[in-house]
C-alpha cells in the first residue's frame, strides 16, 4: 500500500500548479481588454479626455459586483469602488492608483502613436543610443523581454488593469478579501490633484481604512519585488534676479551695469558647497538616521558603479553615504535657467533678468513652508531685496536696492513614511512572498513624489507603496511601455496581497 504523505504532496503540487495556470491563463487572455483600455485617451489637460476613463473604471468595477462613486472634486471628481467584507467588524484596505497620464509628443513615439497599443523590444546600442523594434507576441509573454508600448501603459493603467485581474482570479476560486476593499483612482494625479486635500477632507467618511497600498511608480532597478515606506513631497519656487531696465550693451556698460546672470550664478552657488550639500542654516535639521536606519538603507541592492555608468556621471554628490541616505535629506534642485539669448541668437548684452526654477524635495521631518522660509531668508542674508511676488520692482525700488529680485514660492504636497515594520508593511510582505516566492526590496523613502499625503495625513492611516511595473518603462516620456513578464508578475502579486490576511 502506498505511503499516504507523497500522495497528499503530490496532489498538492497539482492543485497548485492548476491554479498557477489558471492565473497565467486568465492574464494572458486579458491582453486585448488592456490594449483597448490603453487605446482611450487620458490626458488630463485635454477637457473631456477623462470622462471616457471614468466610463469604463464605473463598467468594470460594477461588473465585478463593487459599489462605484464619483466624489466631487476640484475639477474631474475622484473615482471610489468599494466592497465590503462579509465580516462587519473587519479592518479597510484602501488602494490607490491614478487613471490619467502625461501629455503626449506623437512625433516622438517610434512603433505607434501613444493610444495605438504595440509590442516591441528596447534595446541600447553601444553608443547609448536606445533602439525600438517591432515584435509579436510571444508564445510564453511572461518569461520574454517583449514590451506593450503606450501612452499609461505603466503609468498608471497597469496596476488598475492588474488588480481587476487577481480580483477575477480569487472570485474564480470562490474567496473573497477577508477584509473590506475600496480603491479610490485619480484622474488628476498628473496634473498635481490640485485641492486633493480639500476633497480627501470632504470625503473622509467614505474613505476611511484601517490601510492604504499605493500601486504606482517602478520597482527596484533590480527588477525585483519591492516595498516603498514613503515618498518626498515638492515645493517648487522661481527665483528671478533684475538687472538693467533695458538690455545695455556690452561694450559700453560692460564692468559698470550689474549683470543679473552673473548675480544669480553668485547667488545659487551661495547656496551649496562643492560637494552639493546645502549650505543654507537648517536645511537637514530633524533628520537623524540611526543605525537600524542605516542598515535598511544599505540593503537595498542598488549598484554604485552601474547608476554611474547608466546616467553619465563620475562622482555623486556628497549627501549621504550612498542613493537611499541621499533621498532621506531634502534637496534643493535647480531645474532651469535662463537670461538673455544664446546659439544662434546670441547678442553683446547685458540681460535684463536671470531666472531660476527651482524644486525642493521634502521629507517627513522638513515642512515645505518652512523650508521656503529657510531660501527667502537665505536670499536676503545675500543682500537682495526682494520685491512682492504679483509684480516687478518699481523705479523707486530700482533706484534703492544695489540687488533686487523675486522670489515665488509653491509647496504642493508634503512627504509621508510608513515603518515597513509595522502592521501595513508585514502584511504586504508576506503576500509578496507567498506569491512570489521572494522577499521584496524594502526602500524606506523612494525619490519621486505622489499625491498621497493629504490621505495619510487626514485619514491617519499607514500607506505603504507596492510599485509593479518596470523600472526602465519611459515614465512620462515617449515610448512608454510595461515590461510583459512584469504585467504578470504583478496580477500574481496582488493576487497575494488579496488572498493574505491582515
Amino acid at each position: 500500500m502506498p505511503h499516504p504523505l507523497p500522495l497528499l504532496f503530490a496532489l498538492l503540487l497539482c492543485t497548485c500548479v492548476r491554479a498557477q495556470d489558471s492565473l497565467y491563463e486568465r492574464t494572458l487572455a486579458s491582453l486585448p481588454e488592456y490594449e483597448a483600455f490603453l487605446a482611450i485617451p487620458n490626458d488630463a489637460v485635454v477637457e473631456g479626455q477623462l470622462e471616457p476613463n471614468l466610463q469604463w473604471l464605473e463598467k468594470e468595477f460594477t461588473r465585478r459586483g463593487f459599489t462605484t462613486e464619483r466624489l466631487p472634486n476640484a475639477g474631474i471628481d475622484l473615482f471610489l469602488a468599494t466592497y465590503p467584507a462579509a465580516d462587519t467588524g473587519a479592518q479597510t484596505v484602501l488602494f490607490y492608483g491614478h487613471v490619467d497620464g502625461q501629455s503626449v509628443d506623437f512625433s516622438k513615439w517610434v512603433l505607434a502613436p501613444p493610444y495605438t497599443p504595440a509590442y516591441g523590444r528596447m534595446s541600447t546600442g553601444p553608443d547609448g543610443t536606445i533602439n525600438y523594434t517591432s515584435a509579436d507576441l510571444p508564445v510564453r509573454p511572461d518569461t520574454s523581454d517583449v514590451r506593450l508600448f503606450a501612452r499609461s501603459s505603466s503609468d498608471a493603467k497597469a496596476p488598475i488593469m492588474m488588480f481587476l485581474l487577481a480580483w477575477d482570479e480569487l472570485v474564480s476560486r470562490g474567496q473573497r478579501p477577508p477584509y473590506t476593499v475600496k480603491f479610490i483612482i485619480d484622474p488628476m494625479e498628473e496634473t498635481g490633484s490640485p485641492d486633493l486635500t480639500g476633497a480627501v477632507r470632504q470625503h473622509r467618511a467614505a474613505l476611511a481604512a484601517d490601510h492604504l497600498v499605493i500601486l504606482d511608480g517602478p520597482v527596484h532597478p533590480t527588477n525585483r519585488p519591492t516595498l516603498v515606506g514613503g515618498a518626498r513631497g515638492i515645493a517648487t519656487a522661481t527665483l528671478t534676479v533684475y538687472g538693467p531696465r533695458l538690455a545695455q550693451h556690452s561694450g559700453h556698460y560692460g564692468n559698470y551695469v550689474p549683470n543679473p546672470a552673473l548675480r544669480l550664478a553668485q547667488l545659487l552657488g551661495s547656496m551649496k558647497d562643492q560637494r552639493g550639500r546645502v549650505t543654507i542654516p537648517g536645511w537637514y535639521d530633524g533628520i537623524e538616521l540611526d543605525a537600524e536606519t542605516r542598515g535598511l538603507l544599505a540593503g537595498v541592492p542598488d549598484d554604485p558603479a552601474e547608476l554611474r555608468a547608466r546616467i553619465g556621471f563620475a562622482e555623486p554628490d556628497g549627501v549621504g553615504e550612498n542613493l537611499q541616505e541621499a533621498l532621506q535629506y531634502p534637496s534643493l534642485n535647480i531645474r532651469g535657467m535662463a537670461s538673455g539669448w544664446v546659439g544662434a541668437e546670441t547678442r553683446t548684452i547685458i540681460p535684463t533678468t536671470a531666472v531660476a526654477e527651482i524644486d525642493v524635495r521634502l521629507v517627513r521631518e522638513s515642512e515645505g513652508e518652512r523650508m521656503l522660509d529657510l531660501l527667502r531668508r537665505h536670499v536676503e542674508d545675500q543682500g537682495f531685496h526682494l520685491i512682492p511676488v504679483d509684480r516687478e520692482p518699481t523705479e523707486e525700488e530700482r533706484q534703492a536696492y544695489p540687488r533686487l529680485a523675486r522670489l515665488e514660492g509653491r509647496p504642493s504636497f508634503a512627504a509621508f513614511r510608513t515603518d515597513l515594520t509595522g502592521p501595513t508593511g508585514s502584511w504586504l510582505r508576506r503576500g509578496l512572498a507567498t506569491a512570489l516566492g521572494d522577499e521584496p526590496v524594502l526602500i524606506r523613502t523612494m525619490g519621486g513624489s505622489v499625491p498621497i499625503a493629504p490621505f495619510v495625513n487626514i485619514l491617519d492611516v499607514p500607506a505603504v507603496v507596492l510599485p509593479l511595473v518596470n523600472p526602465d518603462n519611459n515614465q512620462h516620456s515617449p515610448n512608454e511601455n510595461l515590461l510583459l513578464s512584469n504585467y504578470f508578475t504583478g496580477v500574481r502579486a496582488l493576487f497575494g496581497v488579496l488572498t493574505t490576511p491582515l
